[in-house]
């Protein structure tokens, strides 16, 4: 069944767009620069998968006998795999990394590889996210079940009064039932919604990538480890859930302090028609964080600087 979509009003603060993307235009015009990837950019991109890989093959081709310290590697890939979401295949999915769409495209899947699905990620990330950013019943992101309430709009249960303290031990679990159920269920709810219309490909073709994405993100990262490591199975799962959960960790707080706060506006309900307009409303709804932080703002691309990335998502995240 397909979904009803909000139209927002595309003429007034008609003036303000315009002069905002005039601004933002002559600003790589007067510097003569690219909107897109630059070498600091590049240099980044292999960092991250080094964070990623350089752990796993340490860990597959080390004869590593410690399980501390294989531990220790978990963790720093888990590092990786979210320095990777956030600051790699996230711009190159927005289209922010390269002019040629295959570059794009092809480090897009990069998503693919640590575990997820480009194809998913592109319609409730670029399309209803961006889109209709903390609108209820729209925006995915803010769908955490019942026991994370994060808008008005969400049914109040007895426990939430005390989210603020069991919250921070859920974070960490965000990418796991991602990883696992949530791919399959998304795609075809996206089906259903007639939200995959924009894919070239036809849904049993997606479908069928998607299982082949599965099998060869859980053979490398989980199968192999267990027929090369010298653990028990349970604790290289463990390792393995440890590894997810320094992820889920990482990019559920960077969600959070993007927008859910209380500086930013939550839709509790909404009309089919705005009374404002699209780049208004990305404004009401997201926030940024720690300006002046030069770490945060480098491994989490640039995502502190969320305002900027919502109003332009199509540049890459190194000049904003």
């Amino acid at each position: 069944m397909k979904i009803t979509l909000v139209q927002f009003n595309k003429q007034d603060q008609e003036a303000f767009a315009k002069t905002l993307k005039q601004r933002v235009n002559q600003y790589f015009v007067e510097k003569n620069i690219s909107k897109k990837a630059n070498a600091s950019m590049v240099f980044k991109t292999l960092f991250m998968l080094s964070l990623l890989f350089v752990p796993y093959f340490i860990l597959i081709f080390s004869g590593i006998q410690s399980l501390g310290w294989a531990y220790a590697l978990w963790a720093i890939m888990g590092l990786g795999v979210s320095g990777i979401g956030m600051s790699v295949m996230h711009d190159a999915n927005h289209g922010a990394y390269s002019n040629n769409v295959k570059v794009n495209h092809l480090i897009g899947r990069l998503l693919d590889v640590i575990g997820g699905n480009a194809n998913n990620w592109r319609i409730q990330h670029n399309f209803l996210h961006h889109t209709y950013t903390n609108i209820q019943g729209l925006d995915q992101d803010l769908n955490t079940g019942t026991v994370l309430r994060l808008t008005p709009a969400q049914k109040r249960k007895r426990f939430h009064p005390y989210q603020h303290l069991y919250a921070w031990f859920l974070y960490g679990l965000m990418t796991l039932p991602w990883m696992t159920i949530k791919d399959f269920k998304q795609m075809l709810e996206f089906e259903t919604k007639e939200l995959n219309k924009s894919n070239h490909r036809k849904f049993w073709q997606e479908y069928s990538l998607l299982i082949v994405g599965k099998i060869f993100y859980y053979s490398y990262m989980l199968v192999l480890p267990m027929f090369i490591l010298p653990f028990t199975w349970w604790q290289i799962l463990l390792g393995f859930v440890l590894m997810h959960y320094v992820t889920g960790f990482v990019l559920s707080t960077t969600f959070q302090l993007a927008h859910i706060m209380p500086e930013a506006k939550q839709a509790e309900t909404f009309e089919p028609q705005m009374d404002i307009s699209w780049e208004i409303h990305q404004m009401e709804t997201t926030t940024n964080f720690a300006p002046n932080n030069v770490l945060v703002s480098w491994f989490i691309g640039g995502l502190n600087y969320q305002v900027e990335h919502h109003l332009f998502p199509n540049i890459c995240h190194v000049h904003y």
